[in-house]
């Protein structure tokens, strides 16, 4: 299995780049109380931190709303899942835990100011790909079973013609979301090489690392850029 971002992403985002975190064999059922405490004090901090600041017009944040623009999707209607995710944490002072593996994708993509996919690799059957969409893709929202169509031209993860994320990083799919039993882990920290390159790469080590202490599996890491399209995710 692979990671593959096909050539006209590039086009459309010349500079945009992917950290890349892969994890096997991990333990999701015991709590770590350890990311926990980590998940709280990235809440705390960004509070801290951002609180009299409007989160739409923070540097971190503008590529990926400027980047929504260029590919044709209204941030103020789509926010980008990072842009949602500090928001809600600015106003309420809180988030709730969901899993061991959540929990600490979300405490370093808060911590950085990334966004910070999870997908459970046993779940798929093919190749895992940054692509537009095209006829026949179908995507599961939250909390739903049934699928809808999507109509081609809009800027998905997807295996397959299984859509993982609509609108690039909009949204995950209700269909391979990370849960108690998932133990093969594909993690995507999505930026920017010449605007948030140093803190992917910085988050992207600190997941990996956290990864081996916490629950002794095997990590691997990569970088995707124009340069370098594809990895091997096995």
């Amino acid at each position: 299995m692979r990671f593959v971002v096909e050539e006209n992403v590039f086009d459309k985002l010349e500079s945009v780049c992917f950290g890349v975190v892969v994890a096997g064999g991990i333990d999701n059922i015991i709590n770590k109380h350890v990311i926990q405490d980590m998940l709280e004090k990235s809440i705390r901090d960004i509070s801290e931190q951002l609180s009299n600041e409007n989160i739409k017009e923070h540097p971190r944040i503008v590529p990926y709303r400027n980047a929504f623009l260029k590919l044709g999707f209204n941030p103020n209607k789509f926010a980008p899942s990072v842009e949602a995710l500090i928001s809600r944490i600015v106003k309420k002072g809180q988030l709730p835990g969901i899993n061991n593996i959540v929990d600490l994708a979300n405490a370093i993509s808060i911590k950085y100011i990334l966004p910070i996919g999870a997908h459970d690799l046993s779940l798929l059957n093919d190749d895992i790909t940054v692509r537009f969409s095209v006829d026949g893709d179908s995507f599961i929202p939250f909390g739903a079973a049934e699928p809808e169509l999507l109509a081609p031209g809009e800027l998905i993860y997807a295996s397959g013609h299984n859509v993982k994320t609509r609108r690039w990083i909009w949204r995950q799919s209700e269909a391979g979301k990370i849960n108690a039993e998932s133990s093969h882990i594909f993690f995507p920290i999505d930026c920017f090489i010449n605007h948030n390159y140093d803190s992917v790469i910085a988050a992207r080590d600190e997941l990996a690392q956290v990864l081996k202490n916490l629950f002794n599996c095997s990590v691997s890491v990569g970088f995707i850029d124009s340069n370098n399209q594809s990895m091997a995710l096995d």
